[in-house]
């Protein structure tokens, strides 16, 4: 049995802090505009209410994601989960400045939930059984699927075939870590994939395995050191994580999504974040199990 590795998060902290100063400056652009609800009424006792009367939320999110939730200079998140976020906010008649961003690494989204720590998570959050055994989901809002990220001058892999018996990073707690063990590839487990880019460049690892989207995303902000290859092997929906049976809350930002699919301020939300990387395919239809 393949064994996962922990890689050094010390080790590596320098170049992490570099490689986001680096993305730093390229992100302002990505930020859109919601206008909140005026005075918004729900029923009494709803999550909906709670959070309409403090006039505040808490959302988790990525903040080392390229394109869908990478902090700029100023701390401050943009991506496009960080707009779905704002979306969400804005049905309850809450402005963005009164958002409270909380960094969601994967290994964190479920206990964050569960301890109430956020009220949200929008943070590149595969759906899937095992984790609904503990929280909720709305969505899925986007689909992605993993790939894999090699150096620019790596043509010997082409697929996850060629990544078996091979090290490859990927992040603790996430369904593409399980995915790497379960074809046959040895993992190297950090907390988040910037700090995969390090071992990759040094050959502590022959490939990154993730989303194609957050893949897409390292790579564009690397310019020529990195490119993703091969076709997507699963199928990765993105949903938001809430609290566990909270069905009212839960339909809520179900309706807010399709609103959004149909008022045009996803796809501007894509357009400004992802969108300028990625092609627009419509959002999946929404799962109200």
């Amino acid at each position: 049995m393949r064994v996962s590795k922990k890689l050094s998060i010390a080790a590596l902290a320098a170049a992490t802090m570099m490689a986001l100063a680096g993305c730093a400056g390229s992100i302002d652009k990505s930020e859109t505009t919601t206008t909140p609800e005026a005075a918004p009424t729900f029923a009494a006792g709803t999550t909906m209410e709670r959070l309409a009367e403090s006039g505040t939320i808490t959302i988790g999110t990525k903040f080392d994601q390229p394109l869908f939730g990478l902090t700029d200079i100023d701390g401050t998140p943009k991506g496009f989960d960080v707009e779905i976020g704002k979306l969400i906010a804005a049905k309850l008649g809450i402005a963005e400045d009164k958002i409270v961003w909380k960094e969601a690494v994967s290994a964190n989204r479920e206990p964050f939930i569960q301890n109430g720590e956020v009220d949200i998570v929008v943070a590149t959050y595969t759906i899937n059984d095992k984790r609904k055994e503990v929280i909720s989901f709305a969505g899925p809002y986007y689909e992605a699927g993993q790939s894999i990220l090699v150096k620019a001058d790596n043509d010997d892999i082409k697929s996850e075939k060629d990544l078996v018996g091979k090290p490859v990073c990927s992040v603790t707690g996430s369904t593409p870590a399980a995915k790497l063990t379960e074809i046959g590839a040895e993992p190297l487990l950090t907390d988040t994939y910037t700090n995969c880019l390090e071992p990759l460049r040094g050959g502590q690892v022959v490939a990154v395995s993730t989303d194609n989207v957050i893949l897409a995303g390292l790579a564009q902000q690397n310019e020529g050191q990195f490119k993703v290859v091969g076709k997507p092997f699963t199928k990765e929906p993105y949903g938001i994580g809430l609290a566990k049976d909270d069905t009212e809350f839960r339909n809520f930002i179900n309706d807010t999504l399709e609103e959004s699919y149909k008022d045009g301020s996803y796809k501007a939300a894509w357009d400004a974040t992802a969108g300028e990387v990625l092609e627009y395919v419509e959002p999946p239809a929404v799962d109200r199990y």
